[in-house]
């Protein structure tokens, strides 16, 4: 078992003897967890076959789900991917830094195993100081899926990181909580019109704003388990965010949805299991059973993004053996939220 350092850092202005570390650490093959403005990551020199390998190892995540690499710089991308078209160009002017990552066609510097066999690269430029210190630190494109065991809610906090992977990673820079709280979203560029094939950071509303044509993967929208053969992103094919108690998701008008959720905790609790509920600000105050946590406001989709990953774990450090969690609005942020919390119950979805 490694021994793993957590370095605290500076959100704002990093230390640069700590970067350097952190980087020595990238250089010579090494995984260093770091935060960006969506979720920790963990990362690794993403033109380091070997050291790729041992990112998927540390993680126990299936070899067909491509990481994200990240870069620092845009002519960084000219070199990974082969083909980059000004719509491209004119995304990045417009995101970047920022939660979207682009799918363009991979050049052949880029190691097989960080796309996953893959013809193609999911790329991005986080917006967060420390992230952006450690890729210019370590000279080298960053590729970094988020910083959990596979299947695990997302870290938002280095605290999370060191739950799921204290002991089988080298370090974690400490730059507290996360801003966003759930991934970028992934744009596929190789395809006519664009597709998102991940909702998250930039909202579907935006990109449609900016580009005037944009299609949704189904998997993005799905509200049932979708089968797919190839991931060209992460979060597409395998169950992803999910808590150890049974997650499920109650959609629909919110009174009709808060009398289905006490009607489902008193029957859970009458069995003698331990139940939480996943509420909002307008809502908690209706629950008088059950562990009740709130995302924050309904008229606040950050604040919701930011609590979705964060309360999940809360509630499995609580021991809940089942968690009734309320439908969000799906528009904006809400849309990842949905994407999340259906994926983090396996599709176990009611609607009233």
């Amino acid at each position: 078992m490694k021994k793993t350092v957590v370095l605290k850092v500076d959100p704002k202005a990093p230390n640069p003897e700590i970067i350097r570390l952190a980087a020595d650490i990238i250089r010579n093959g090494g995984l260093v967890a770091f935060p960006t403005e969506t979720v920790y990551g963990l990362g690794a020199d993403a033109l380091n076959p070997k050291a790729v390998l041992e990112v998927f190892k540390a993680k126990n995540r299936p070899l067909d789900n491509p990481p994200i690499v990240h870069v620092a710089d845009i002519a960084d991308v000219h070199r990974l991917a082969k083909d980059v078209p000004a719509k491209a160009v004119k995304l990045m002017e417009r995101f970047w830094p920022g939660p979207l990552t682009l799918i363009l066609k991979r050049s052949e510097i880029v190691p097989s195993i960080t796309v996953s066999g893959l013809g193609t690269i999911a790329i991005r430029m986080p917006k967060h100081e420390v992230a952006l210190a450690l890729i210019r630190e370590s000279g080298c494109p960053i590729a970094a899926p988020s910083a959990n065991m596979a299947g695990r809610p997302s870290p938002t906090t280095a605290e999370h990181v060191l739950e799921d992977l204290g002991g089988r990673i080298d370090a974690i820079l400490d730059a507290g909580p996360t801003q966003v709280g759930v991934e970028s979203t992934v744009l596929d560029l190789t395809v006519e019109p664009p597709q998102i094939l991940r909702p998250g950071g930039v909202p579907y509303e935006d990109l449609k704003e900016f580009l005037g044509d944009v299609a949704l993967h189904p998997v993005a929208v799905a509200n049932m388990d979708y089968i797919v053969d190839e991931a060209r992103s992460p979060g597409m094919k395998y169950k992803h965010y999910a808590p150890r108690a049974k997650l499920i998701v109650v959609e629909g008008e919110t009174i009709a949805v808060i009398n289905k959720i006490k009607e489902l905790a008193s029957m859970y609790v009458d069995k003698g299991l331990k139940v939480g509920i996943l509420s909002t600000d307008e809502t908690s105050p209706k629950y008088d059973i059950g562990v009740v946590k709130s995302l924050g406001s309904r008229s606040n989709l950050l604040e919701i993004a930011r609590s979705v990953f964060k309360l999940l774990r809360e509630f499995d450090k609580e021991g809940v053996d089942i968690i009734l969690a309320e439908g969000v609005p799906s528009t904006g942020l809400g849309l990842a939220v949905m994407n999340r919390l259906r994926k983090a119950s396996g599709y176990n979805i009611i609607r009233v």
